[in-house]
């Protein structure tokens, strides 16, 4: 009995799957396919080469001439998610080195790997205190989301890049340049990426929508751009989830893939909220948040954008503002939808009376 429970246990993965009861076998090997194919696709499209990057010309310009004149300096790459960081400097360490020598010459870190001060005074020093034998040039250390980083680590950190300036050169990636330690700052040639336009992003969205061939159309492709946010990471992984959930990509089945409301919903909401009594507007409310499975801080943030296009007194919307503002806050802290979703509510409903005593 113990033999026969020893290898059942030594089985591997997909035995294990195998002998799972037989309903649940479709729905795990479907997931399991799900997963290989989400990984592989947002790779697919990462750029390869400096040529193949969109945007940042005055960076990309700058680097390449680094690396043309052999005077590469130590790299600060910050700015927000999906802007073409991790991108620019993978595409930098091709340039400088041949495919058999990338593992011998890189060493890429991100935020999966220890973060403290053992993971500099480990590999970190290690790979960067030796020479290669063979090889000219520096090697390339990538520290990838580096605001990760603890303070002990930024600063053990500064003495090795200090120490092998000679031989090896750091690029630190980060989201928040506030995180980075002054002293490491300032070791590091210091360039900002920005968020993508729209200008640049539609180009390359439409290349992956006919290489994939996608039924996509302009209604849905402006809804991508606009809650990509200029993140053209965010904007692949929202056109590709829709495309396998629904097959055709509209404004409607990228706002419902994303769990975002739709226009017309925050349109619905603001009239409720400024025409009708408070309980009906409540409940209307409440059904549709149930029925669509909205979150009130989304719809906070699309009612924020419509009373800037609103015409109202300025007085009423300071007001108004100001009010969105404190429950934003008080949702953040983790307090009940239900209360800040009444006191959204009774702000719209003091604005409406503060209107019609105005006129």
């Amino acid at each position: 009995m113990e033999t026969s429970a020893l290898k059942q246990q030594e089985q591997p993965a997909a035995a294990k799957i195998r002998n799972l009861p037989c309903p649940w076998q479709p729905l795990i090997f479907l997931s399991l396919w799900i997963c290989l194919f989400w990984t592989f696709m947002v790779e697919k499209y990462r750029p390869q080469t400096l040529n193949d990057l969109i945007s940042h010309q005055d960076i990309l310009s700058t680097i390449q001439k680094f690396i043309s004149e052999d005077r590469l300096p130590h790299l600060l790459l910050y700015g927000p998610p999906g802007t073409g960081k991790t991108s620019t400097i993978l595409a930098c360490a091709k340039q400088l080195y041949k495919d058999k020598e990338f593992g011998s010459m890189v060493l890429e870190l991100n935020a999966s790997d220890d973060r403290g001060i053992d993971i500099v005074r480990g590999p970190i020093l290690s790979f960067a205190s030796t020479r290669t034998i063979f090889k000219k040039g520096f090697k390339l250390v990538i520290l990838d989301e580096a605001d990760a980083m603890t303070q002990d680590a930024q600063n053990a950190l500064r003495r090795v890049i200090e120490k092998f300036t000679e031989n090896t050169r750091f690029c630190l990636i980060c989201n928040y340049l506030s995180k980075i330690i002054p002293a490491l700052q300032s070791r590091c040639t210091r360039f900002r990426f920005g968020p993508l336009t729209p200008e640049l992003m539609v180009p390359r969205l439409e290349h992956v929508v006919e290489e994939e061939k996608v039924d996509i159309s302009e209604d849905g492709m402006k809804a991508l751009v606009t809650l990509s946010s200029g993140d053209m990471r965010r904007a692949l992984n929202i056109l590709q989830s829709t495309n396998m959930a629904f097959g055709k990509v509209t404004e409607e089945t990228v706002y419902t893939c994303t769990g975002h409301p739709l226009k017309s919903d925050i349109a619905n909401i603001l009239d409720w909220m400024l025409n009708q009594d408070f309980t009906t507007a409540y409940r209307n409310i409440t059904e549709l948040k149930t029925l669509k499975g909205l979150a009130l801080h989304d719809i906070l943030t699309e009612i924020h954008l419509f009373v800037h296009r609103v015409d109202f007194p300025s007085s009423v919307r300071i007001h108004l503002l100001t009010k969105m503002a404190d429950i934003e806050y008080r949702l953040s802290v983790g307090t009940n939808e239900k209360i800040q979703l009444s006191s959204l509510i009774a702000a719209f409903q003091v604005t409406r009376d503060l209107i019609v005593a105005e006129a």
